[in-house]
């Protein structure tokens, strides 16, 4: 590869620029008109605009930027994460018109991308997966009878969906009908599709998911888990790795399971294998997402394996430069999500100018953004503006730097919820490692 476009924004478009370019890799940005100024169409070598503000008429326009692709000279197109990253009918784009997607193919995104199907995959494979539905439900009288045979609490959850969208929690029959609903309705705005399932609500659990990296010739490799149990309605805040819940002999159990879980979807390039572990130590295979995680700098940190440069050279056809006993994972890193948002206002996206900033460094501190003094925050895209990630040789120590780090943050001009990750992670349930998917729900900060 001699050029790549990169079909995605903000701090993803700014790192995948950056690895290119240790790569000695050309780029190309595309942008939208709200983006003018933005920090990756200055990094890259060519920057194209691709249309209006709206996301629709820009970074979702399929067409405009296979245009832009072909007008630019790109070889191939990194899509980052959100937007059209696992979009099977884009990935079949790029095959028809000869352009690599940096991802795997088309086929496994449509397979793994409906979670019904994904789902029948992993049973077939012996994966372990939360009990639910079989088949795809379209109507709540379907779906209130299939749940009464799984058995109460029901989670409701769109086959196409993800980012916490049509999701709804069911604790009893009488609720049932008008959940259903709620989550159909939602699902159809968010992804112009009906089809729903369910599963067995699991109480409690922790949110762990497996980075894995899989060649084009049946090389499947896993690089440990990340704790991704701090959400707040299913969106995470706070991911870390390893996990504090996880013994050696449940992280082989749970590694060996995403590696069987890849390799039975004929998975290949960078994706991840997110499981729900109860506190009784069962865990089941909840999702599979085909393409490069937020949270991603965690894993970098432990491993030491550039993600976004073994997505490059795996989408070119190189064999993975490295075996499952070359994989070790050193010290703790823990990554924190930094929203331009109002929490005391009920979480109020915070658009505006940035009159002032100053973000920490030092050993062990990275930060991923695209931002800059003078840079305006539009309302029109996602709210989180950096990643602040920390790296100490134990747990304990990558709390305090943390700590350290987030009292460090300066940004003016917009609402941030910086004071808000600081409560979380100086909770003492955070600090004793003993949190779940519930425990935003259980505190006041």
């Amino acid at each position: 590869m001699k050029k790549i476009l990169i079909a995605n924004r903000g701090e993803i478009a700014v790192r995948i620029i950056r690895a290119c370019r240790e790569m000695g890799i050309e780029t190309v940005a595309v942008y939208s008109e709200a983006d003018k100024e933005a920090l990756h169409t200055k990094l890259a070598d060519e920057a194209i605009c691709i249309g209006p503000a709206a996301s629709s008429e820009s970074y979702l326009d399929m067409e405009r930027i296979i245009s832009a692709t072909i007008v630019s000279g790109a070889d191939a197109i990194h899509p980052g994460f959100g937007f059209l990253s696992e979009n099977s009918r884009f990935a079949e784009l790029c095959e028809q018109c000869n352009i690599t997607f940096i991802g795997p193919d088309s086929g496994t995104i449509a397979r793994l991308g409906n979670k019904q199907e994904a789902r029948n995959t992993m049973i077939a494979a012996g994966v372990p997966v939360i009990p639910g539905s079989q088949e795809a439900v379209y109507t709540a009288e379907e779906g209130k009878r299939l749940a009464e045979e799984i058995g109460y609490p029901i989670m409701i959850k769109a086959a196409l969906g993800g980012g916490g969208k049509g999701m709804r929690e069911v604790y009893t029959p009488e609720e049932f009908e008008a959940a259903f609903q709620m989550a159909q309705k939602e699902t159809e705005n968010a992804f112009h599709d009906n089809t729903m399932y369910l599963e067995h609500l699991v109480l409690h659990p922790r949110h762990i998911e497996f980075q894995i990296l899989a060649d084009r010739y049946g090389n499947v490799v896993h690089l440990g888990e990340r704790d991704c149990s701090i959400q707040r309605n299913h969106q995470k805040l706070i991911e870390e790795s390893p996990s504090p819940a996880l013994s050696e002999d449940l992280r082989a159990k749970m590694g060996d399971a995403a590696v069987k879980a890849a390799m039975a979807a004929g998975y290949t390039n960078a994706g991840t294998i997110e499981f729900l572990l109860e506190p009784n130590g069962s865990f089941y295979f909840m999702e599979m997402n085909t393409r490069i995680q937020v949270e991603h700098p965690v894993t970098e940190c432990v491993t030491g394996i550039d993600l976004i440069k073994a997505q490059i050279r795996i989408a070119a056809g190189e064999p993975l430069q490295f075996t499952q006993k070359d994989i070790h994972i050193t010290g703790h890193a823990i990554e924190c999500r930094i929203n331009a948002e109002n929490p005391e206002k009920n979480f109020r996206p915070s658009p505006g100018t940035i009159q002032d900033m100053y973000l920490p460094g030092g050993k062990g501190v990275r930060i991923d953004t695209a931002i800059y003094s003078g840079y305006t925050i539009t309302p029109y895209y996602d709210s989180m503006i950096a990643k602040l990630i920390v790296w100490a040789h134990n747990r304990k120590e990558a709390i305090d730097k943390l700590r350290s780090a987030l009292g460090e943050v300066i940004i003016e001009g917009i609402d941030t919820n910086v004071d808000y990750q600081y409560g979380i992670v100086t909770h003492p349930d955070f600090v004793n490692g003993t949190t779940d998917t519930d425990f935003i729900r259980r505190i006041s900060l």
